[in-house]
């Protein structure tokens, strides 16, 4: 077993590298402790040895475009800044018939998976997002459907009447295949109503990943960190999503999203330093023992410190995306999407093995 980086005498962090070593379960404390300690080489190597067990030196990714149906939302999250409202200039909901024109002009040939989120739009009755997912899956049969977030099923349980089984139900006769997992923002209700989340509580989010998952679908996972919460609150967040798959085993992947700032042009004093996010994504791979693997989302955190990340615990680096539009909207500077050779190139960058799978982690094409 390799040594740690960094000389570190502090007996609470031999303790945590003991423990990881061992494989045993890391507590609230120990992830708190490690969020509190400047010794970030030391979380990244043991982060790093967790996922080398895990996956070796494969880093995933996949060929994709993310689509947004409409930006028209009931909701006003202080976060968001995608939203708008029915009627507001640059508003926009679009038909089925005019997503699939969209991406006729856009697909690449090795397209696997769409992408699908957006707003809570009220003005549109829930067949109207049936319909959406029925289109694309006729026109595109080979595309793989993941779509909507647990926020956006608990809103369309309001909108129909029906539970979140049928509206699942109704979606999967639709064509989808999986959700996306945005919506969490950070799991803890004080958080969600200082920050406004106009949405799913903390219960509602993880309910309908658990009823997904119990009808056969596996789901990733996010959280949203970098504003009020607390290094407790992240943690807190990481537990009770670890605690759910322990339940189900539905989580494929767990995705920190560095918060952005609404400002494009806002300062760096504005933004999630490099050392945080680096942290954030080694801390997840060290609490989340039973997910495979923990995604760098390089729209987020820049092409650079993904190549990085790959060596503090993550193992994917999402995919090609084709203009996205949410982060972009609240400030990212990164570019909108890759090309799957910009992709090889980032992974094999970092001396890592890139691999093109499909949305449940089945390998395509290995680049040696």
């Amino acid at each position: 077993m390799s040594t740690v980086v960094t000389p570190n005498t502090e007996q609470k962090m031999a303790e945590i590298a003991d423990k990881v070593r061992r494989g045993e379960r890391l507590t609230l404390e120990d992830g708190v402790y490690l969020y509190e300690s400047d010794d970030i080489l030391t979380i990244g190597q043991l982060a790093n040895e967790v996922n080398l067990r895990k996956n070796g030196k494969k880093v995933y990714f996949i060929e994709n475009m993310s689509l947004y149906f409409t930006n028209v939302c009931e909701s006003h999250c202080a976060f968001c800044s995608f939203r708008k409202d029915q009627g507001e200039e640059g508003a926009y909901t679009l038909s089925g018939e005019e997503m699939v024109a969209f991406v006729e002009q856009h697909i690449t040939p090795g397209v696997r998976e769409f992408h699908i989120v957006g707003g809570h739009n009220n003005h549109v009755p829930f067949q109207y997002y049936v319909d959406s997912l029925k289109a694309l899956k006729e026109r595109f049969p080979d595309v793989t459907l993941k779509a909507y977030t647990a926020a956006e099923i608990e809103f369309f349980t309001r909108l129909s009447g029906l539970s979140t089984k049928e509206v699942l139900v109704e979606l999967q006769k639709a064509g989808l295949q999986s959700l996306t997992g945005g919506g969490a923002e950070i799991l803890s209700d004080q958080y969600r109503e200082k920050m406004k989340v106009e949405k799913a509580n903390v219960q509602q989010y993880l309910d309908v990943h658990r009823t997904a998952h119990e009808l056969g679908m596996k789901t990733p996972t996010t959280m949203l960190y970098g504003s009020i919460e607390s290094y407790e609150d992240r943690i807190r967040h990481m537990i009770q999503i670890r605690e759910l798959q322990d339940e189900t085993g539905g989580f494929s992947v767990f995705i920190p999203l560095s918060m952005q700032p609404r400002n494009k042009n806002a300062s760096i004093m504005r933004r999630n330093s490099a050392y945080e996010d680096l942290k954030t994504i080694a801390i997840s791979r060290l609490m989340l023992d039973n997910i495979q693997h923990i995604k760098a989302y390089f729209i987020n955190i820049g092409v650079q410190l993904t190549q990085v990340a790959l060596t503090f615990g993550a193992s994917d680096v999402h995919g090609t995306i084709l203009k996205e539009q949410i982060s972009h909207a609240a400030g990212a500077q990164t570019p909108e999407g890759l090309t799957l050779k910009e992709l090889i190139w980032l992974v094999k960058g970092a001396g890592r093995i890139p691999v093109e799978r499909d949305t449940f982690y089945n390998e395509i094409k290995v680049y040696e």
